[in-house]
């Protein structure tokens, strides 16, 4: 089996975080002892029974007596373990609301383990439903929330609903339309649109091995499904699998292979298939792009997010502005950390890899933002009076506050390539000026500079030093900073480039270098001594990759219909990145790579305009790329900066 086992693991695993990855009790059994477990059937206008785990505080267990609001979870990872007189760990979404007495609900997923219907991914939204068979997630909530207050006694009448990843869509999708008893909703890392920056597709690229190591263990049921053993069911691999995901996928050859090969899926995960072949922007993700639908939501609302997200980055932004859209004057807060996926609800959230942020931010979190959110709304505990963007600003590691995002204040700048490696904000004013290199997809540009068996999280802040010493990896960077630059929003490269083939990636990281100092010349480093262990990593010539995503050339003028390349006609070629909140600092210098491949995080273009799940083994072919920096064909990068 080519896949690799802890890969996968690890992914499903943060993908749970909302339900089962909280910090732990104070004790193993406090749900035991302060909760009684009851399941439910609960009939959809349908016919579909969807399964639910409730938990009801114990008389006497804590000291508010109730009545309680519900706080809900909905997902596809199962609400196990099953059985009455069997109990988690832990429930809800951290150890603080747990011990503040809610009645915590978790209900599987339409046509996932204990709940009857079909599931779909990301099942679409309907907004005019004409007859009870029409049903999405936001009727099927509605229909959970009219059971759950007739049916649980000593409820408050209230309810929240929250979820991180898989299940933040299913958050996002329950409050259109919603049950006027909703007060509280949090999507966390929600699944948004998969073609556009969450898990499915960066700027038209695939990302290889997030999908294909999930899909290996997120597998088609036949429902309802009670697993014996509770569990999120994983499928099994084999334990003497290449631990090195570059080598394994780029042994695979084409990503067909990996859909139908027989060592590979086989051709028996269609969620796999649905992903991969749908390489377009065409009705399937189309009419998945739940921002579309984010209307009539009545409840308060926080979205949450982390700056070092590899899985759902745009998500929160984007079902952020839908909701300010299309709810006006509704409460709606945008919260963003510097955080991998879920990292806000597990851990300190003190440091990414070798980067500190120099404070607990995820207990902060929890303790100062999600509990007083959920307190007051659904138990009319002090307003805690969040502002409209709440933001960890990376670099200077300090919280920041706004009443809008991005911030009003943020002025528009060009980052320019310019001559001999330079990066600066004034434009170049030669006529000439072009930099170019060599690109072969049988020797792509890895992701990380040391062998890995996953998608470390770390890698969105890692150390991007390995890359300067390849070929076909184009540098720019700025002289050192007499004053601290603030860049906040989206992060939207603007390239010139030409091509000798049909088709191209280009890949563009936004990088902080930091200054080395009199106590660390260059040479001082010796690797990444915290994942071993040792003495803090000397940080002097660190260059921190900020944001860096890839730009498909094929769909520079529409998602919909791509076109290929006219070989050596110079075009535009634009993007536009997930948001960021970071300062460089003074001394520091601000750097962009530029490259084609980004292996085997993104899915390797063969550099010829096709169809690439079906592309054929020599229609992999290199191209020399050229990337333009001249007056009239300038290339660089757009930013908002803070005066």
């Amino acid at each position: 089996m080519k896949a690799v086992l802890s890969f996968a693991i690890a992914l499903l695993v943060s993908s749970c975080v909302g339900w089962s990855q909280a910090p732990a009790a104070p004790s193993d059994d406090f749900v035991r002892t302060h909760y009684t477990k009851y399941e439910y059937r609960i009939p959809m206008r349908d016919g579909a029974k969807m399964f639910v785990a409730v938990y009801v505080p114990k008389l006497g267990a804590f000291k508010d007596a109730g009545p309680y609001p519900f706080l809900v979870t909905k997902t596809p990872y199962s609400c196990g373990p099953y059985g009455v007189d069997k109990y988690p760990a832990r429930v809800g979404p951290s150890q603080l609301l747990m011990e503040s007495g809610y009645i915590f609900v978790c209900e599987d997923a339409r046509g996932r383990y204990g709940s009857e219907g079909v599931f779909q991914e990301m099942n679409p939204h309907i907004d005019d439903k004409k007859s009870s068979k029409d049903v999405d997630e936001s009727s099927d909530m509605y229909d959970t929330v009219e059971f759950l207050l007739k049916t649980v006694a000593n409820n408050n009448g209230k309810v929240g609903i929250t979820g991180i990843s898989y299940p933040g869509f299913y958050t996002s999708a329950s409050i259109i339309d919603s049950h006027p008893a909703i007060k509280a909703a949090s999507p966390q890392a929600p699944m948004t649109d998969l073609f556009f920056n969450d898990d499915g597709y960066h700027g038209g690229a695939f990302m290889l091995g997030a999908n294909y190591g999930f899909y290996r263990f997120f597998l088609p049921q036949k429902n309802p499904l009670i697993p014996t053993g509770g569990g999120a069911g994983r499928g099994g691999a084999s334990s003497t699998e290449n631990p090195d995901t570059y080598a394994t996928l780029l042994e695979a050859g084409p990503t067909g292979n990996l859909d139908t090969g027989k060592v590979y899926l086989d051709g028996k995960n269609w969620l796999f298939r649905d992903q991969l072949m749908h390489t377009t922007y065409d009705d399937y993700w189309q009419k998945r792009d739940l921002s579309r639908h984010m209307k009539n939501v009545h409840a308060a609302t926080m979205e949450v997010g982390g700056w070092f997200d590899a899985e759902d980055l745009s998500g929160p932004f984007k079902t952020f502005h839908a909701i300010d859209q299309f709810n006006p004057g509704n409460t709606n807060t945008l919260v963003v950390g510097p955080w991998t996926h879920g990292g806000w609800s597990r851990g300190d959230g003190d440091h990414l890899g070798d980067v500190e942020f120099n404070a607990k931010t995820s207990l902060f979190y929890r303790e100062k933002i999600e509990l007083p959110f959920f307190e007051h709304y659904l138990k009319d505990k002090p307003e805690p009076a969040l502002p409209k963007a709440y933001v960890f600003e990376t670099g200077t590691n300090v919280w920041k506050t706004y009443d809008a995002w991005p911030p009003k204040p943020a002025v528009v700048k060009t980052l320019y390539f310019r001559a001999n490696g330079g990066l600066s904000f004034d434009p170049p004013a030669e006529k000439a000026g072009v930099d170019e290199y060599v690109s072969d997809p049988a020797h792509p540009v890895p992701f990380v500079g040391y062998p890995t068996d996953t998608v470390p999280q770390r890698y969105m802040a890692d150390d991007q030093r390995f890359a300067t010493t390849r070929s076909d990896v184009l540098v720019y960077m700025s002289e050192p900073l007499t004053q601290d630059v603030t860049i906040v929003g989206p992060v939207k490269p603007k390239l010139k480039i030409a091509s000798t083939s049909t088709d191209a990636d280009f890949v563009v990281k936004l990088i902080d270098v930091y200054p080395y100092d009199a106590a660390n010349p260059p040479g001082m480093e010796s690797g990444n001594k915290r994942i071993l262990g040792a003495a803090p990593l000397v940080m002097g010539g660190y260059q921190q990759l900020v944001r860096g995503e890839p730009m498909r050339a094929k769909f520079r003028d529409s998602w919909e219909k791509p076109t290929p390349l006219t070989p050596g006609k110079v075009t535009a070629v634009n993007g536009e990145m997930p948001d960021v909140n970071h300062t460089f600092r003074a001394g520091h210098r601000i750097m962009v790579q530029v490259q084609s491949s980004w292996f085997p995080l993104v899915d390797r273009n063969p550099q010829t305009f096709v169809d690439i799940p079906q592309a054929k083994p020599e229609q992999f072919v290199k191209a020399t790329e050229s990337v333009y920096r001249n007056a009239g064909a300038a290339s660089g990068v757009e930013v908002l900066v803070l005066p």
